[in-house]
């Protein structure tokens, strides 16, 4: 599966952006869907995940509460709704895909090119 996000800029801090990500390919495979960021000089980590149904969802404990991941099936998509963003949210958010709701990066089968969020504090 393809995957092509998009959504991101610079915002100020506090502000909120929403992010998406289209699937494209085998979607007729079900896919958990979800969030990673990589920061500079810093590993890529977890921020959220979905599971293909949208039954169960997955965050990261420095986001919960202020993201929420949700996808739509009917357009092979994923969004990541990001409010009250701080500094440290700034990063290279990537779109993953897997069998089950991705949460750890090396175990991801397929990644999108992502989209670079930048707060200014």
């Amino acid at each position: 599966v393809q995957l092509q996000a998009s959504g991101g800029g610079l915002v100020q801090a506090g502000g909120s952006l929403r992010l998406s990500c289209v699937a494209s390919g085998r979607t007729d495979t079900k896919y958990g869907m979800g969030w990673f960021r990589q920061a500079p000089w810093k590993e890529r980590e977890f921020v959220a995940a979905i599971a293909s149904n949208g039954g169960k969802t997955y965050y990261a404990h420095s986001v919960k509460g202020r993201f929420t991941i949700s996808r739509d099936n009917a357009k092979n998509a994923v969004y990541l709704q990001t409010n009250d963003l701080k500094s440290e949210d700034t990063a290279v958010y990537y779109c993953a895909a897997d069998r089950e709701p991705p949460t750890v990066a090396n175990w991801v089968g397929s990644w999108g090119q992502g989209t670079q969020v930048t707060v200014s504090s």
